[in-house]
């Protein structure tokens, strides 16, 4: 049996809503849904989480684009967007966004025992989210109060270089916890860019499925689901963390420790990302 000792991975770097905290990744994409209705432009859950995992601001852009939103923002205004509507957006949502934050701050159930089991392999903990400095200056204390410590957190918004599908949250963490191999290193979340994220790091990468944005069902709505759409929205969400490039699909953080100890196996097997 591989004692804590002997583990090859340095680091587990986490996403945070879907990943960590939020399960089903509401926060997010409520916020979007409402943040547009104050402009009269009305988008569907399921648009809104389309782009999820990337900076909000361009998540806003890539929303407009879309030629369903875009034909109403032009009837409604008369005109294209521009940047300047992109802005206008971001300013509306930041302040919704930060109000109801704390409201989805619940640890997913078995992170908190993920990183005592990571802790206690002298694996370090790193993490960074699509979310803004704002947005985490609220986030992060609640999820601490309730054991959720990483090492290091890098915000969405806080590289000049910029955030997902690049790799520079990820290397950042790298920096920062002193990694000395990118691939001792396991990137952890529950949408493409973020699988991306990590592949483009060079490390190993983890999706989650059942509680993240591509199932996005609340704990209390998965519980009463059929069991058929839970199946079927699962295998989609499975697919497009697979075809983004994750090397494992499970589905919650609750099941990462026997994917670490699995990867750690594949590496002492010569295996490498």
């Amino acid at each position: 049996m591989t004692t804590p000792q002997s583990l090859p991975i340095q680091a587990v770097i986490f996403d945070w809503a879907g990943t960590l905290v939020d399960f089903g990744s509401l926060a997010p994409t409520q916020i979007f849904v409402d943040a547009f209705a104050t402009f009269g432009i009305a988008i569907t859950l399921e648009q809104a989480r389309g782009p999820m995992g990337i900076s909000k601001r361009p998540h806003i852009e890539m929303l407009l684009a879309e030629p369903g939103i875009q034909a109403q923002w032009q009837q409604q205004f008369g005109r294209p967007s521009t940047q300047h509507d992109v802005d206008a957006i971001y300013e509306r949502f930041m302040p919704m966004q930060i109000s109801k934050v704390g409201d989805y701050s619940q640890p997913i159930p078995g992170a908190v025992d993920t990183f005592a089991w990571l802790r206690a392999h002298g694996i370090r903990i790193g993490s960074c989210s699509g979310y803004p400095r704002e947005v985490l200056d609220v986030l992060l204390p609640m999820a601490a109060q309730q054991g959720l410590v990483p090492d290091h957190v890098v915000a969405g918004d806080e590289l000049t270089a910029g955030g997902r599908p690049g790799p520079f949250m990820a290397l950042a963490n790298v920096l920062a916890l002193g990694v000395t191999d990118v691939r001792a290193c396991i990137k952890v979340d529950d949408t493409a860019p973020g699988i991306l994220e990590g592949r483009n790091a060079g490390m190993w990468t983890v999706g989650l499925s059942l509680s993240g944005n591509e199932v996005g069902f609340s704990p209390a709505e998965l519980a009463s689901a059929d069991p058929a759409e839970v199946a079927r929205r699962k295998a989609h969400a499975e697919t497009h963390l697979h075809n983004a490039g994750a090397h494992v699909v499970i589905d919650t953080v609750a099941d990462l420790p026997r994917i670490v100890t699995e990867i750690a196996g594949r590496m002492a097997g010569g295996e490498r990302p």
